[in-house]
């Protein structure tokens, strides 16, 4: 255990030096490479400015995420409508995803409670 913990002070080290020694460059070059994302002006008012883009964008992008939900809920109203036509891997893709909400929510929910079942904190 002691030669374990000696092996990864080692390495640890050796890893901190090298970004010491060479994150000033990376940091640089990543600057470098990105500088048409730096705003001219690093203001508040240019950060308000920005900020109040990103949100706006966002708003003007609801109709369309609107319109694509509405084409799912279609799609799936004439898959149920045609269930008897409906092939082992589409079947195999809705379990997938029934499983996945259920691991999302349920088991999230869990989760957050500290691996509780019934919420009982002692």
């Amino acid at each position: 255990m002691g030669s374990y913990l000696k092996q990864l002070s080692s390495k640890a080290s050796t890893t901190s030096q090298f970004a010491y020694k060479h994150g000033s460059a990376y940091y640089k070059s990543l600057l470098e490479n990105n500088k048409q994302y730096i705003a001219p002006e690093p203001t508040v008012q240019k950060c308000q400015e920005l900020s109040k883009q990103l949100f706006y964008t966002r708003l003007a992008s609801i109709p369309g995420r609107y319109e694509a939900l509405w084409k799912e809920v279609d799609y799936l109203k004439n898959a149920v409508k045609k269930r008897q036509d409906l092939t082992v891997e589409d079947l195999g893709v809705a379990t997938l995803f029934a499983a996945e909400c259920y691991a999302w929510f349920c088991v999230g929910e869990i989760v957050g409670r500290g691996f509780t079942f019934t919420g009982y904190y002692p």
